[in-house]
């Protein structure tokens, strides 16, 4: 059972919710309420933190520091909070690790009306924030733009995520904007790293002290949009950007799939988690340590460093520079390669091959050059237009082969089958498609049993 308010896997989305709170009242801070603020979390540190020995030397400052009387001219829970902070990364050298005023209640604590109203708050947070998606467009030169402010969980987020990324799945190339994002949850950094790559690739991995485990963050093999493996990317950073969104970036660079344009980030590579010390203040205490598997290190302390160096204020104008330029080329080469696509599918209708015909849908499929729709088009064309039935035929069956839950398909083909004469197989085929149309429960299922009908009576007629 967790004994933390925040499971150890969420980076930092806990302050990014409580930075903006009200403080809470002041109690008066007497010199017992100090004492045993810094007991505790010299506590905790000593229980969590990820580095034990660094735990130990931050808890030793901190009491020297109380006994020296450094915190006795700190009236307020707000700029206690602040110097217990300072104190503490001057020894831990952590920007994770911070000490912050729990915001205001209505209800008493250990009560289900305070339960009732810090869910209800979660709930207002959750419907603002969505899931840290602020905004999604098109700029000139079919440039895809994602801003994205931190990292949700997973379930919250991937949804969201899916719906916004389905609005840049048309781009030509995709600028990511950093440079407000103070990180979240590694499995978000996990989930959107995933659109961008096609092959399995392993992106991080997080070092957590309790366990004494490792555990490996790997590209998704499905994400519920289409994924952009080869589409040019670029990542903005500043300053501000921190902690999983610095990860995104470090992934992204290290595995040479984006270009980084903007600032060094803030250098916060340890995750973990908000415990509480007292009713009034909470602290976050790093409990893991991120470890890149190409580097072998993390950006801790030192911060990403992008390939293209400017001020955050120019990171969006310099990027969509670059952007319009590698958009313009990646247009350029997939149009040599689906013109290519294109002429092969063409020469191997006209040759008649069953089997190349059916290999070079399929290849056409996978560049998403046509879809089932567009096949059975290509069909009715030769069908039709050219009057090469034959073809026709070809083409109809590579898309039941391509698409065998489809009734549409059969459907179509039965009517090539039997403009070639074929009536029994034509039949066949019209029967498959009742057969899907009622697995599948499609609307259209009087339509097809009505095709089928008709062309068992023309059958009757013919014999």
């Amino acid at each position: 059972m967790k004994k933390h308010l925040f499971s150890p896997v969420i980076c930092c989305l806990f302050f990014i919710f409580l930075s903006s709170a009200a403080n809470a009242q002041d109690a008066a801070l007497t010199a017992d309420f100090k004492q045993s603020t810094v007991e505790q979390i010299v506590t905790l540190l000593n229980r969590h933190y990820v580095f034990p020995d660094v735990a130990q030397k931050t808890g030793e400052h901190l009491q020297s520091r109380l006994r020296a009387g450094h915190f006795d001219s700190y009236k307020d829970l707000k700029t206690f909070a602040e110097a217990l902070t300072t104190e503490a990364q001057a020894v831990t050298k952590d920007k994770h690790m911070r000490i912050r005023t729990v915001p205001p209640r209505q209800a008493p604590a250990n009560t289900p009306e305070r339960m009732v109203e810090e869910r209800l708050n979660d709930i207002a947070q959750q419907r603002e924030a969505v899931a840290g998606f602020v905004a999604v467009k098109k700029l000139e030169g079919n440039v895809g733009y994602l801003d994205i402010r931190f990292f949700a969980g997973v379930e919250w987020g991937a949804p969201i995520a899916d719906h916004y990324m389905a609005l840049l799945a048309t781009s030509d190339a995709v600028i990511i904007d950093m440079r407000k994002n103070g990180g979240g949850n590694p499995g978000m950094v996990q989930y959107l790293c995933s659109y961008f790559f096609d092959k399995k690739v392993h992106l991080n991995s997080l070092y957590w002290r309790e366990g004494n485990r490792t555990q490996e963050f790997w590209t998704l093999d499905k994400v519920g949009g289409q994924k952009m493996s080869d589409v040019p990317l670029f990542v903005l950073t500043s300053n501000r950007t921190f902690s999983g969104a610095e990860e995104f970036s470090y992934n992204m660079q290290t595995q040479k799939r984006a270009t980084l344009v903007g600032e060094t980030t803030g250098g916060g590579a340890n995750p973990g988690g908000g415990f509480p010390v007292n009713e009034q203040l909470m602290i976050f205490i790093p409990t893991g340590k991120a470890v890149n598997p190409v580097t072998k290190t993390n950006w801790e302390g030192v911060g990403v460093v992008p390939e293209v160096k400017v001020p955050q204020a120019e990171a969006l104008d310099k990027a969509l520079e670059l952007a319009g330029k590698a958009a313009a080329e990646f247009r350029l080469k997939n149009k040599e390669k689906h013109t290519a696509l294109l002429r092969e599918l063409f020469e191997n209708v006209e040759s008649g091959s069953k089997n190349k015909v059916q290999a070079s849908l399929k290849k056409s499929l996978e560049a998403k050059l046509l879809n089932e729709e567009d096949i059975n088009a290509l069909g009715y064309e030769y069908l039709m237009r050219h009057n090469k039935p034959k073809a026709a035929e070809l083409i109809f069956y590579s898309n039941t082969v391509l698409f065998p839950y489809s009734a549409n398909t059969y459907d179509s083909y039965g009517e090539a089958l039997a403009v070639n004469g074929k009536m029994d197989e034509s039949i066949s085929a019209y029967r498959k498609a009742v057969e899907m149309a009622r697995t599948n429960q499609s609307q259209d299922l009087p339509m097809f049993e009505e095709n089928l009908k008709k062309m068992e009576e023309k059958a009757k007629k013919k014999r």
